[in-house]
């Protein structure tokens, strides 16, 4: 068995298509995956095949080209970007005598060196044990089974055996420690309902521009940058739209094609705050030519985790980068469905432009049953009058020749209801001539 290399950057891309032809976005997405992960693309081999080789996957003839293209241009390590079983990653790097790593590994890798949390570190280390433990190979002389002598003989546990063992007692630690971890993040979803505070998540492709979006709209300081996964770690912050409607804003990891599953298993608490939210902001990235086709890829991780049902309001972001921005072609703008509902909303969190818009749709959705009355307040009730300005958005604020105080409002039933239950409101037409003084 070859010795693997401590640092192996200098990467060879290999890319085949077992559909059709050659997608250049997707091979595009993989050489950024590299990047991000720190590998350094020296040579990249593509092919097309009807069905996956069992041996090798990319077929014989194909691995001795890749084999010929590591001894030319004196690569440390193989990438592949397909799911490899155990198996034909075995063979591949017998036969190629360097180091391969498949999809699912590279991603493991980029979220190793991105997660920044003890939550995140947790789950990276459980989503990499999980693929690890599959491929355990006897690679190694130590391997061999123990040596019995006096004193010594057993059961003969070989070393291959014993690294499985440990693994499988550190997945059981991490996934008692993340149990943990579950359960505060249910206590603050609780206390968050309890206080009656909406959450509003950001999901999207990655490199959408999430980051960036909820850096502009909470004055937030999350770390943004033009590469797949920037972040990694899920963000809340309190977001105030105005009129006393204030929701937290979660800033998520980004979706990616062949996302694996069990990468998606490891990070579902954190995935939770998708699943619970009372609205999710899909940011899109307009100026991408295949933006539907990354639409159809959220939907689809959004289903597998229980979020399908979650009303969305999709966000198309960057429109500063999209072809003839400025001579007018694409500007900020709330696009409406037939019953005048916000669906769809073009902002640029680079430049600012449609943010307004944005909180401005946010409020109108998030409003749901919301209600347009005036209420009367006895002039010594500063309680009732208190808890109305709490909970409403007060428009105006008149008093009449009785000296009643007179309050337009826009209020949830719920919040109504509730301070009915406490005070007793006395409900309002709008004030006619009986005003003698109005403000707000």
């Amino acid at each position: 068995m070859f010795d693997r290399p401590d640092n192996g950057e200098r990467a060879v891309l290999v890319y085949i298509n077992f559909i059709s032809r050659l997608d250049e976005e997707e091979l595009h997405e993989f050489r950024e995956l590299a990047l991000s992960a720190g590998a350094e693309p020296i040579a990249v081999v593509t092919g097309a095949r009807k069905k996956p080789d069992p041996k090798y996957l990319i077929g014989e003839a194909k691995a001795q080209e890749i084999r010929e293209q590591i001894l030319s241009v004196g690569a440390d390590i193989v990438l592949v970007d397909h799911r490899l079983t155990p198996a034909q990653e075995r063979n591949l790097e017998r036969f190629l005598q360097c180091r391969v790593l498949d999809r699912t590994g590279l991603i493991l890798d980029i979220f190793a060196q991105r997660a920044t949390t003890h939550e995140g570190r947790l789950q990276v280390e459980l989503a990499q044990l999980q693929h690890l433990s599959t491929r355990l190979v006897r690679g190694w002389t130590h391997l061999e089974r123990q040596k019995g002598g006096i004193g010594l003989r057993g059961p003969g546990e070989t070393q291959l055996e014993t690294d499985r063992r440990l693994i499988g007692l550190r997945i059981k630690q991490l996934a008692k420690r993340l149990s943990k971890v579950h359960n505060r993040r249910q206590q603050g979803r609780r206390a968050r309902k309890k206080a009656d505070i909406a959450t509003v998540s950001l999901v999207g492709y990655t490199n959408a521009g999430k980051s960036t979006l909820f850096n502009r709209i909470t004055q937030a300081d999350v770390f943004a940058q033009d590469q797949l996964f920037a972040t990694l770690d899920p963000t809340l912050r309190r977001c105030d739209l105005g009129g006393n409607s204030k929701v937290i804003l979660v800033d998520t990891v980004g979706f990616i094609r062949q996302l694996p599953h069990d990468l998606v298993q490891a990070f579902h608490s954190t995935l939770e705050e998708t699943r619970e939210a009372s609205l999710l902001l899909h940011i899109i990235d307009a100026s991408y030519a295949d933006s539907q086709g990354n639409i159809q890829h959220v939907n689809a991780v959004l289903k597998e985790i229980g979020a399908e049902h979650v009303p969305q309001l999709e966000v198309y972001n960057k429109i500063d980068l999209v072809a003839g921005f400025e001579q007018g072609a694409c500007q900020p703008r709330i696009d409406r469905d037939e019953t005048g509902q916000a669906v769809r909303v073009w902002v640029s969190a680079y430049t600012g432009e449609g943010i307004a818009l944005l909180l401005q749709a946010m409020k109108e959705r998030m409003a749901g049953d919301m209600l347009h009355q005036w209420v009367c307040v006895a002039p010594g009730n500063g309680r009732l009058r208190s808890l109305i300005y709490k909970n409403a958005n007060v428009l105006r604020e008149c008093i009449d020749d009785t000296g009643d105080i007179l309050l337009e409002i826009v209020i949830s039933y719920k919040d109504l209801s509730s301070i009915q239950a406490k005070e007793g409101v006395k409900l309002e037409k709008e004030p006619d001539k009986r005003v003698i003084n109005c403000c707000g």
